[in-house]
């Protein structure tokens, strides 16, 4: 088994990884770093929660501390290009605790906040940019930042990019860079569109794949309730009775809904806070603070958040509404299980949704277990005929592997870790 004092990380590099606790690199770790210190372009498949920030963060910050810029003013040299302003922030966050001890400053640059303390910082110099599309141009076009010194270029989340339409501003921003440099492409999935846009961007590229397409975390224990549409509050705080969920993020498919959620837990003594689009900034990454600080309990978002949350030994993901997106459900649950963790993803499914499970199911090749002892159960549920499976019996109910283990309990339950 690799360790990161095997990859021949640089010493201020290694000794802040130290401090963070990381001793074992993840797969995509292990296999990317090496490639992109030896200044390949890299074409990455790695769903979220396998440690790809790490695994493009580490050698950006390396090659850059190898090859120090000239002059006293630092100069962009690295563009880190993500979809949400959360994920930004994400990976603003690590690079500052890996690049600790080299000297190279970081900027996170995005949209809903005011761009006076953006643009001051850029005036002053950085080594890195963590940028989302439409700031970035906004800044570009008013000429408080330039491209054109740019030495690696990294396109993260580029799936996700592409479904919330951000193509024309990636092509602008790829207009922009100059034509030598080297190029990092990551994404969960590798649709047609998306092999394209790579091959626009990379140059002979290695490619790494730790997981396959849509796959979810093994170490994700999933589970789904089938409930009607109005009774999913009460089965909601139902679960939440259980002491052992100490925290848990919860998706719903509107921002409208992911407010109504909150305002029925709180009603019920749940301390709970939303995080979605029509919240300013500062609301968001003050919800954001307080789940992780565990001062307040459920944080309910809805998908635009789904890959930017990053909060460590989250065991509980819940689905109060199920996306009608396949891959979104892949990206939801991916919050938890992270790197080797357990973890555990509860579904609610009403009859309308019905038809996205099967195609969860499809695209996952996974059939979610069904716990249907529960006080609020579909009336309408009958279930599909269908070969058994190993450990499930004939009639949709979970077997008697599944019943021993949720013996004397309405719900599957992990005894959390102390922190």
């Amino acid at each position: 088994m690799k360790t990161f004092s095997s990859l021949d990380i640089i010493d201020p590099i290694a000794r802040a990884l130290r401090e963070e606790g990381y001793t074992t690199p993840t797969p995509i770790q292990a296999q990317a770093i090496p490639k992109i210190l030896q200044g390949n372009d890299l074409l990455g498949c790695a769903q979220t929660g396998t440690g790809k920030t790490a695994a493009f963060a580490i050698p950006v910050l390396q090659r850059l501390s190898s090859r120090p810029a000239p002059g006293r003013r630092k100069k962009i040299r690295s563009l880190v290009l993500t979809p949400t302003r959360e994920l930004a922030l994400q990976i603003g966050e690590s690079f500052s605790a890996y690049g600790r001890h080299t000297g190279l400053a970081n900027k996170v640059i995005f949209g809903g906040v005011g761009q006076k303390p953006q643009a001051d910082a850029l005036r002053k110099g950085v080594d890195i940019v963590v940028a989302t599309p439409g700031r970035l141009l906004d800044l570009m076009n008013q000429g408080h930042l330039h491209l054109k010194d740019i030495e690696i270029f990294v396109l993260d989340e580029a799936d996700r990019m592409l479904d919330m339409g951000f193509i024309h501003d990636i092509r602008k921003v790829l207009a922009a860079l100059p034509e030598k440099k080297q190029s990092l492409f990551f994404s969960a999935t590798m649709p047609k569109e998306i092999l394209s846009l790579a091959g626009s961007i990379l140059h002979n590229p290695s490619k790494v794949t730790v997981t396959p397409v849509s796959s979810t975390v093994d170490t994700i224990d999933q589970q789904v309730y089938f409930v009607d549409k109005g009774n999913k509050n009460r089965l909601l705080v139902h679960l939440l009775k259980n002491p052992d969920i100490a925290t848990a993020l919860v998706f719903t498919r509107t921002k409208h809904g992911a407010d109504k959620v909150v305002k029925y837990l709180l009603r019920h003594d749940i301390s709970a806070e939303a995080i979605h689009g029509n919240k300013s900034q500062n609301a968001r990454q003050r919800a954001l603070k307080n789940f992780k600080a565990q001062t307040t309990r459920i944080l309910v978002a809805t998908d635009i958040a789904a890959r930017g949350i990053d909060v460590d030994d989250l065991e509980y993901v819940i689905n109060y509404d199920l996306s009608n997106i396949p891959e979104t459900y892949v990206h939801r649950i991916g919050r938890t299980g992270r790197a080797g963790a357990a973890g555990t993803a509860l579904s609610f499914c009403n009859a309308e949704e019905k038809a996205y499970l099967r195609d969860i199911e499809k695209l996952t090749s996974k059939t979610i277990p069904v716990i249907d002892h529960h006080p609020f159960p579909l009336t309408d549920h009958q279930p599909a005929a269908a070969a058994p499976q190993q450990g499930q019996q004939s009639n949709g109910r979970p077997g008697l592997k599944n019943r021993a283990k949720n013996s004397g309990r309405r719900w599957s339950v992990k005894t959390r870790k102390s922190r």
